[in-house]
This record gives structure tokens, C-alpha cells and sequence, in this order.
């Protein structure tokens, strides 16, 4: 019972500290993604508690951090130029309703078929990203207005207090797991910076964050179909983007833990703390990889370290603000470099010459599309490209083979699938000008998949009907022989023997 007691103990500390970690990186992050977006910071902070403390409490993958996210942000900033904060309540609220309904209809399993070149590009792409970010931070802008990379002192001091960061990070775990190494060193480099007497840009300049608890409203938006012209389109790639980072970000907390989520919950769990913001001020967002991967790390793989987490940003901004600014830019940094290098897939490398070339391409169109344009994109690119390559490979494993019969019948028995990719070469394996009169094609061995494969076959049994020849069809599904025009009569029925599958085609529907 002692042991059980220590061991439950134990991980509410791992949870707690690590809880406490993640809401340091939280602040900055947010507050950045608020900029990002055009509202103001707090807006950002209590998007980031909201999404944190709602996705935690029913979001159902433990050890999953969620807040203001910049692939969401992109996508907020046309909408609140255009039409204000108000436009952006009501977008946020009708995006979770969204992702809700995705929930509540089961469609988060289709995660799952998310190939794996993809996850990698998408996991590197978003490491990649997440290191150019904090570039940023070692340039200080100039009279001009515009931005200029610190130099000798100031950069001499940023660099090695950032390497320092991360030697601690690197070295306390191999000497100890009982307090989270991001913690540890945020606190040792504020110390070190302040008795040091060292002064900006090392330190950070937040905006002013101080604020109370967020308040309950209705979005000031009239109730048309002006407005919800205006909202729908946002919502709709809103709540696309954070169902996707959500779930991608899942199932690479699944591969780090050796734990399955559950997607359903977890889209469900997005969309009610995206429906909270739009109703109490927040930005709304999704899962966050790299706070969660310094979650995951420092051993917070529980709903408590989400719960802390949130709860301490709330701290932070009324009651603390002004310790967040004590906090060097350079622990920071430091941190979120750590997160990269944990979350870039390196083993990803030595795949280069042991998987196919295809599944490279895609690996790194996924990663270039994140870094360039959109995370969103360039998963539905990737697997729109995986689907392509697949149909690809697959239309050149189709055959036939050919026999003659006594009474000088041939038979060609098809093999392989044959659907839009392989109709092509599927009408050049037949020669009807050398062929005998009667020609029987056997499709026991092949499956008829879609529209394009129908066409196929009515345009075979076209040109034998042109040479003069007797063609017949064996082995063919009913759906295949309703949606036969041409060849319908040419089928053979054979009920014991003649498959059940389902075609493609709209002409079912």
C-alpha cells in the first residue's frame, strides 16, 4: 500500500514540476502567437489557459498540451484585419462546434491512416520551424525599425547563456529525474542573470500581461447571413488545422509514451476548449508539439501536468506578471532549441537509403511545405501524395494470363486491381485483331474498384464488338454488371462464384 501511495506521490510531483515548466515556455509563446494574429496579448493568454485547462480535463490524451498556436494564428490574422476580435469569438466558437460534430461522428480514427514519410516530414517540418523562431530572438531591432543580429558582447553573452540552457537540460538527467532539467534551468539562469547584474536583450520584455480572470460574453456579431458568410469559411480551416496538429501531435505522443489516445475525445476536447474561448475571450488553439514534448520529457504524462500548467499561466497573469519578465530570453530560447532537437525524427536520416525513394519525396515535401506555407497543407499535400504514389506502384501489378481452350476459346484470367491508375495498361494487355473469335476474360483474381475501371471494361468490350469478335465477362461483381452499359450483355452470371465488393461510383450513390 506504502508503495502504491510513494508511487502515485512521486508521479503528482513529475506532473506538478514538469506542469510548471511548460507554463514558463507558455507566456512567450503566446503572447508571440497573439502579435501573430493581431489581438492583443492578453487575448493570447487566455487562450492558451482556456485551451490548456479544457483540453486536460476531457481532451483524453494524458500528457498533451494545448494553447495559442502560430499555425492558427496565420490563420486568424486576415479575419481580424478585415473584421475585428469580435469576428474571431464567433469563428473560434463555431470552429469548435465543428470539431465537436468531427468527435461526436468518430471520424478521428481516420488519423490512422496518416502515412508515416508524413508524420515524419510533418514532425521535422514543425522542429525546423519551431528553431527559426527563435532566431528572432538573437537580433534586436535598430533605429531604422528594422531587425539586425546582436553582435560581439550582447551576442557573445546570448550564446552562452543559451548553451548553458542547454547543458543543464542535458547533464541533470543523467544525475537526476527528481526536478524537470527545463525548470531547473530557468530558474539557475534567472538567478545567474540577476545576480549578475546583466541586463537586456538577455532579459525578457513581455508586454504588459497583468489581467483577471477571463469573463463571460457573446460575441458582438449580427445574426446573418452576411456574417456568416464571413466566419464559416475561417471556421472551417480552423478547425481543420487544430484537428490536425491535434491529432498528428497525439499520435507522436503515442510513439514517445508507448500509449495509445484516443482521437475521438481528443477532437471533442479541442472543440469544447475552442468553443470556451470563443464565449470568454480567448484565441482559441490546438495541441502544441513542442510544449508537450517538454511536458512528455520532464515527466509529465498525465492530465495533472496539463491541469498545472494552465492554472499557473492563470497565476502568472494576476498575480505574477512581473516575475515572467525576470525570466531571461536566453533560458527560453535554450529550452525550445532542447525541444527541437528531442523532436526532430534524426533517425529519419538513416532511412535514406533503406526505404523507397517515393516515400522520401513525400517525407520532404511534407517538411519544406510546413517550413513555407501551412501545416494543414502540407499534411493534406502529403497524403494526397502518398495516395497518388501508392495508386502509382499498384497500376503496374496488373496482368493477365492467357490460355485456349479445346473448342478454341481464349481465356484471359486478369490479375491485379484495376481502377483508375491501371485502365491504362489494362487496355493494352488486349490485342482483339489477334485473337480468335470467342475471348472469355476471367476477373476472379482482379477486383474492379472504382468508375474509371468500369469505363475500362465497356471500352474493351467496344473494340471486340468492332473487330467482329465475341467477347465475354466472368466473375464480376453486381454492382460492376448494373454499371456495365456497353458490355452489360456479355456478362456471365455465375451467383456461387462471382464476388461481393463494393465499386466506386457515383452513379450508386
Amino acid at each position: 500500500m506504502f508503495q502504491l501511495y510513494y508511487a502515485h506521490a512521486a508521479k503528482a510531483r513529475d506532473d506538478i514540476l514538469s506542469g510548471l515548466t511548460v507554463a514558463f515556455a507558455l507566456v512567450p509563446e503566446a503572447v508571440a502567437f497573439a502579435f501573430v494574429a493581431g489581438v492583443n496579448p492578453l487575448v493570447g493568454l487566455y487562450g492558451a489557459f482556456m485551451m490548456g485547462l479544457v483540453t486536460s480535463l476531457i481532451g483524453g490524451r494524458p500528457g498533451m498540451i494545448s494553447g495559442a498556436t502560430g499555425s492558427m494564428a496565420v490563420v486568424m490574422v486576415a479575419l481580424v484585419a478585415k473584421h475585428g476580435e469580435q469576428y474571431l469569438f464567433a469563428t473560434i466558437i463555431v470552429a469548435g462546434l465543428l470539431q465537436m460534430v468531427f468527435g461526436a461522428l468518430k471520424f478521428g480514427k481516420y488519423i490512422r491512416i496518416v502515412p508515416l514519410p508524413v508524420m515524419l516530414g510533418f514532425v521535422n517540418g514543425l522542429a525546423i520551424v519551431i528553431f527559426l523562431a527563435q532566431l528572432n530572438h538573437f537580433k534586436v531591432q535598430g533605429a531604422d525599425g528594422s531587425a539586425h543580429w546582436l553582435s560581439g558582447m550582447p551576442m557573445a553573452l546570448m550564446l552562452g547563456l543559451t548553451a548553458l540552457t542547454m547543458a543543464i537540460m542535458y547533464v541533470l538527467p543523467k544525475i537526476t529525474r527528481a526536478f524537470p532539467a527545463g525548470l531547473a534551468a530557468i530558474i539557475a539562469l534567472t538567478l545567474l542573470v540577476h545576480l549578475a547584474g546583466l541586463h537586456t536583450p538577455l532579459v525578457s520584455s513581455i508586454a504588459d500581461i497583468r489581467g483577471g480572470f477571463p469573463s463571460f460574453h457573446i460575441p458582438s456579431v449580427p445574426i446573418t447571413l452576411d456574417s456568416l458568410k464571413v466566419i464559416l469559411p475561417y471556421a472551417v480551416i480552423l478547425a481543420g488545422v487544430g484537428l490536425i496538429e491535434s491529432l498528428l501531435t497525439m499520435t507522436v505522443v503515442d510513439e514517445v509514451t508507448n500509449t495509445r489516445g484516443q482521437g475521438n475525445r481528443v477532437s471533442i476536447g479541442q472543440g469544447a476548449a475552442n468553443m470556451v474561448n470563443g464565449f470568454f475571450g480567448g484565441m482559441g488553439g490546438c495541441a502544441m508539439i513542442g510544449q508537450t514534448m517538454i511536458n512528455v520529457t520532464s515527466g509529465g504524462q498525465r492530465n495533472l501536468s496539463g491541469i498545472v500548467a494552465a492554472l499557473s499561466l492563470l497565476a502568472f497573469i494576476m498575480f505574477a506578471s512581473g516575475l515572467i519578465n525576470l525570466v531571461p530570453v536566453a533560458a527560453l530560447v535554450g529550452l525550445m532549441f532542447m525541444v527541437v532537437i528531442q523532436t526532430f525524427e534524426w533517425g529519419s536520416f538513416n532511412l535514406l537509403n533503406k526505404i523507397p525513394r517515393e516515400d522520401i519525396f513525400v517525407g520532404m515535401l511534407v517538411t519544406v511545405i510546413t517550413i513555407f506555407t501551412d501545416l494543414a497543407i502540407a499534411v493534406v499535400v502529403g497524403v494526397i501524395a502518398s495516395a497518388l504514389t501508392f495508386a502509382w506502384k499498384q497500376a503496374k501489378h496488373i496482368y493477365v494470363q492467357a490460355r485456349d481452350e479445346s473448342d478454341g476459346t481464349r481465356i484471359y484470367e486478369v490479375h491485379g486491381p484495376l481502377f483508375f491508375a491501371s485502365t491504362h495498361r489494362f487496355g493494352e494487355l488486349f490485342k482483339p485483331e489477334n485473337d480468335p473469335k470467342d475471348v472469355v476474360v476471367d476477373f476472379a483474381h482482379s477486383r474492379v474498384a472504382d468508375h474509371s475501371a468500369i469505363e475500362a471494361i465497356d471500352t474493351l468490350a467496344t473494340r471486340y464488338a468492332d473487330a467482329g469478335k465475341s467477347l465475354r465477362l466472368r466473375h464480376l461483381s453486381q454492382e460492376c454488371r448494373v454499371l456495365l452499359e456497353k458490355a452489360g450483355n456479355l456478362v456471365e452470371v455465375n451467383i456461387s462464384e462471382d464476388p461481393h465488393y463494393h465499386v466506386a461510383d457515383n452513379s450508386l450513390a
